[in-house]
């Protein structure tokens, strides 16, 4: 039991920093996603046994691929999270039994957005790299320059790198929405996401629009030196040029952290920026390196985090919403409360199921929640004498949208409209096709689609590609140049990937993950499109569930003329490489750690140009697992079920270099 719990917590804590990290769309909030790391790292504590080197616990996070990975020449280690003044308090005497009795300690606010690396040579800005999963991060310098918080050249030449904090103004972030809204584009849930969809922009002329900052945090001087404690390094850096918090604090011991903590949970509202807790870090850099480090975090810091705020107000009404596979869910319409810093009007309900658990009725108090500046949610009734007098909630069964009757799904909790037409299905099902995720059509936003789609000139994703530049320009607000850049967007997006085409195609339980694995094992459109259920459920990673789903869209009528109508406008989804040799036929790799010569995905590319397939998990039909740096459980099952294991340079060397 412990064991399945331990692969069910690390698969969601794997999926939670995919979300963050690679698709900039997190899907849980900050406190959620530590109660299930603290969970997870509990139960591993008590059964080290159970501990693997993939467990999220030994590492920091996930790599995006949008640009070319740097190995970092320092790691970059997360940091341990407290939660309230007991848990900083034993942290406080770890630290004083290793370093003696009374030690100094620094406090920092914890800026709400990307962690960077800044390497200077005789101080000119010479890189810029992400976290990334701490070893090795992305290269975003052209992006890092143009932010004018980081300097380009030092007050000094000096050789240091620096670790600070990449964030958006709360300003900026309000403004950036508001023309996101006016020009129909996504909005960003919050600052850090918006910071993060900026400054990993491969066209560096938009992230120097977004009016990004940075907070320097960190020196690390090679060699000997003068400096012995972390806040005459803070006091250096800022000689240097470097923009430092203003809040930050030396204080004697724990009590003035709890303190500053205390202070800093409610003024933090205050700032121009997100905050989400206090980083608390010994002073003395004697005692940092006689501490040193666990597998993830320095033993002389910690994160004390910032409760989630919670407050009561009144439930006024149930709105019910219509995604585009026809699942219909509640929001809770809220009597406006100010949380966190902002007004709250919505929160989610997550499905009818839980509102009878919660037994939420109409006119109750409910106590809501959020963190991280994420939507808020209903965490339960606020228990009165009213509240069995209200009726119980009664959903009507009929869409919201279009009044055809509702559906209950085997083995599911959410309702489903019947009707595959219904506009609400309809505008989502387009909204997700020019998604980042799908077919990635810049200038292409929800206002748009719904305008398109209310004067029939956009009805499914095939009457996109059927725009001309002239049409566009009926549209309310569009004049010439933006018609331009839209045409031509909806023009360059018919050669994506048929990863992501077959993820734009809204098939129900296929996301992106799953396209990847059919476009792995079935290489071609018509090859996915001609396979039988019984094919599809035997590649790894797919099921007879999923198998069934796929097979019923590629039989459907609708979904074949739409596939089709897509092909003769122009829409070629590439295939991949073309296949250059077959010394690789019959041969399926697993590729796992991070590569020096190239990436996994260059990797897999060159297996499949070379006849083999490439597969994401190991079994007794894997042929070779590659093996880089950092490899985790997929090594270690290979080990387990004696598959042949590569490392990389005998990879080269098979396949001639």
């Amino acid at each position: 039991m412990t064991k399945s719990e331990i692969e069910i917590l690390r698969d969601k804590i794997n999926r939670a920093n995919y979300e963050y990290y690679v698709m900039d769309n997190p899907s849980i909030s900050d406190f959620e996603y530590d109660e299930l790391f603290t969970k997870l790292k509990k139960i591993e504590e008590e059964n080290p046994s159970l501990i693997t080197p993939d467990s999220p616990t030994q590492r920091v996070g996930g790599i995006s691929e949008k640009f070319h990975e740097y190995k970092h020449k320092y790691r970059l280690y997360s940091l341990d999270n407290t939660y309230n003044e007991e848990e900083l308090i034993k942290w406080y005497e770890r630290v004083t039994k290793e370093c003696g009795e009374q030690q100094e300690l620094v406090c920092e606010l914890k800026i709400d957005g990307l962690a960077m690396a800044l390497s200077y040579e005789n101080g000119i800005f010479t890189r810029g790299v992400t976290r990334g999963d701490g070893i090795v991060g992305e290269d975003i310098t052209n992006n890092l320059k143009t932010v004018r918080a980081i300097p380009l050249k030092l007050f000094e030449p000096v050789n240091i790198d620096v670790r600070g904090e990449v964030y958006m103004p709360k300003t900026s972030f309000e403004k950036l929405n508001e023309e996101n809204l006016k020009n129909g584009e996504k909005l960003f849930a919050n600052p850090r996401n918006a910071a993060s969809g900026s400054i990993r922009q491969l066209d560096s002329t938009i992230t120097a629009k977004r009016d990004l900052s940075f907070f320097t945090y960190t020196v690390i001087i090679e060699g000997e030196s003068k400096i012995k404690t972390h806040w005459d390094a803070l006091q250096y850096i800022k000689k240097l040029g470097f923009k430092v918090n203003p809040n930050i604090q030396l204080v004697k011991d724990i009590k003035g952290a709890i303190e500053y903590c205390k202070e800093w949970e409610n003024k933090r509202f205050e700032l121009g920026y997100a905050t989400d807790g206090v980083v608390i870090k010994v002073n003395n850099l004697s005692c940092q390196q006689e501490m040193g480090y666990t597998a993830r975090a320095p033993k002389w810091a910690t994160a004390f985090k910032f409760p989630p705020e919670e407050i009561t107000t009144t439930l006024k009404s149930i709105e019910w919403g219509v995604g585009k596979t026809g699942a219909v869910t509640p929001v809770a319409i809220l009597a406006p409360v100010l949380l966190a810093g902002s007004t709250v009007s919505r929160a989610s309900l997550h499905n009818l199921d839980e509102i009878r658990r919660l037994d939420v009725r109409i006119g109750d108090k409910v106590l809501i929640k959020k963190a991280a500046e994420i939507i808020p949610k209903v965490i339960k009734v606020v228990d009165d004498d009213t509240h069995v007098k209200r009726p119980i909630y009664e959903m009507d069964m009929h869409c919201p949208d279009c009044k055809s009757p509702l559906e209950i799904r085997e083995g599911e909790v959410n309702l489903y409209c019947s009707n595959p037409n219904c506009p609400s299905v309809v505008l989502a099902k387009l909204e997700y096709w020019v998604s980042k995720e799908a077919m990635d059509i810049d200038f292409v936003g929800p206002s748009l689609i719904e305008q398109l789609y209310n004067r029939k000139m956009v009805l499914n994703p095939a009457d996109f590609y059927k725009l001309t530049r002239q049409d566009l320009m009926q549209l309310d607000l569009i004049k010439e140049k933006s018609a331009e850049n839209i045409f031509t967007s909806i023009e360059n997006s018919k050669t994506r990937s048929l990863s992501r085409f077959i993820t734009a195609l809204s098939i129900r339980h296929v996301g992106k993950e799953t396209a990847d694995i059919l476009v792995n094992e079935l290489s071609t459109l018509e090859n996915i499109r001609s396979a039988s259920k019984e094919e599809l459920a035997l590649i790894e990673g797919i099921g007879e569930k999923i198998a069934n789903t796929i097979w019923e869209f590629f039989q459907k009528d609708d979904n074949i003329r739409l596939v089709d109508e897509l092909l003769s406008l122009g829409v070629k989804p590439q295939e991949g490489g073309q296949k250059i040799s077959n010394i690789l036929e019959g041969k399926t790799f697993v590729l796992t750690g991070a590569l020096s010569k190239m990436t996994r995905d260059e990797a897999g590319e060159k297996i499949k140009q070379l006849g083999g397939k490439v597969s994401s998990s190991v079994s007794k039909k894997t042929s070779f697992v590659i093996a880089g740096e950092n490899a985790g459980s997929k090594l270690e099952k290979a080990q387990s079920l004696g598959v042949i294991i590569l490392t990389e340079q005998e990879f080269l060397n098979m396949i001639g270099g």
